[in-house]
């Protein structure tokens, strides 16, 4: 693990997002809160907080953080090509190191959640296009994806 020891606690954000891609019969069933296993959005909304909190336990070499906010975030898609969810994690801390694996994270377990909840109905559904939108705090300042 780095040594974080020397670097001043300051206030960190970082942003992620995702998709997942699914038939549009499933997004229906997403929408209307009548999937067997219940709520998927609710659920895999506390998975990916849960997620974001454990990160070091899965992440070797991740510090385990103090995490002052974890926000998950859903939008729906329905237009275009493919019907979709795309996923948005907002993660906080004040510390020395950043949160963007946490953010990652929180993306990452969330859709596998719906993917889970949904699987039984769609089993082509597809995770895809997971990154780091933004970070903000520390020693490099701000980042923003273009």
């Amino acid at each position: 693990m780095v040594d974080v020891a020397g670097k001043p606690a300051t206030h960190r954000v970082a942003v992620a997002t995702g998709r997942i891609e699914m038939q549009p019969a499933t997004l229906a069933l997403i929408e209307s809160g009548t999937a067997k296993k219940g709520d998927v959005l609710g659920i895999a909304r506390i998975a990916g907080i849960q997620a974001a909190k454990k990160t070091s336990d899965l992440i070797p070499l991740c510090h385990p953080l103090a995490l002052t906010r974890v926000a998950v975030a859903f939008a729906l898609a329905e237009g275009g090509e493919v019907p979709q969810v795309a996923c948005t994690a907002t993660v906080e801390t004040v510390g020395p190191t950043g949160v963007e694996m946490e953010a990652l994270t929180a993306v990452q377990v969330a859709l596998l959640t719906i993917y889970d909840m949904c699987k039984a109905v769609d089993r082509g559904m597809r995770i895809t296009d997971v990154h780091v939108l933004e970070k903000h705090g520390g020693k490099s300042g701000s980042w923003v994806a273009e």
